[in-house]
């Protein structure tokens, strides 16, 4: 699940086995495709591509796969052509689920997430009726023993940074995706390490799920759009608390 939260973290313990980090790879060599189609290859020129590839290196991309990736995106390799795709509903709980794709076949992309929604017992909802509850964001994540909160702030918010929070053993940075950019050049050039970086959707309320089995089952249904291969991001308003989280972490 794309943006952060007590599962986001469990999510990516579990992402450290190969075949997780691969499927991450391919993800991520598909939205490095359509960013450079979008605005060339040029990562100084191209904000947008900029964050991919500091998205990439994040997860230990190899630079091989990048090269690759930006390649097919401005032609000089085939394989290029992809469609962006959205849909939207409420989960159990009335939990609110936007799904992203990239897709070579929207038909195929279109049919497997209708699919998913029908197996948890859910329906395809109109087009921003979801959508509208989430806020295009800059979002970075910056380990607590990498800076002190009154340096990261002066450093962040000079560079145009919306808001600093604390989050658990981290500093959340939040910033327009205009000012994404230079927020990050600016934690750089300070000599600070961003644990996470990347333009979101951040919900304008979390909803907490505090019962076990609601939040397993809601997990299940995002581990399942996540797993079919036209999905880029799954994006949700939903949490749990920490008596849920450590006993997630424990099975």
């Amino acid at each position: 699940m794309a943006g952060h939260s007590k599962w986001a973290n469990i999510k990516h313990k579990k992402a450290a086995a190969d075949s997780a980090r691969g499927k991450i790879f391919s993800k991520i060599a598909k939205e490095i495709i359509v960013a450079a189609a979008a605005g060339g290859g040029n990562v100084d020129d191209n904000i947008q591509l900029r964050a991919l590839v500091q998205k990439a290196k994040g997860v230990s991309m190899p630079k091989d796969n990048i090269e690759r990736a930006i390649k097919k995106g401005t032609g000089e390799l085939e394989g290029g052509t992809l469609e962006e795709g959205s849909y939207e509903c409420y989960a159990a709980g009335g939990i609110a689920v936007v799904v992203k794709v990239l897709t070579d076949n929207k038909n195929r992309s279109a049919s497997e997430v209708r699919h998913a929604f029908t197996k948890a017992g859910t329906e395809l909802a109109p087009p921003g009726s979801v959508s509208r509850m989430f806020q295009r964001k800059g979002q970075i994540f910056i380990e607590k023993d990498q800076t002190d909160e009154d340096t990261l702030m002066d450093v962040a918010l000079e560079a145009g940074a919306e808001d600093l929070k604390t989050d658990g053993d981290q500093f959340e940075v939040i910033t327009e995706p205009n000012d994404f950019d230079n927020v990050s050049d600016a934690i750089t050039k300070a000599g600070i390490e961003m644990a996470e970086s990347e333009i979101t959707m951040i919900p304008d309320l979390v909803t907490e799920v505090t019962d076990v089995d609601q939040a397993k089952k809601i997990m299940g249904f995002i581990e399942a759009l996540e797993a079919l291969d036209d999905v880029q991001d799954v994006y949700s308003n939903f949490d749990i608390s920490d008596e849920i989280a450590a006993q997630l972490e424990a099975e």
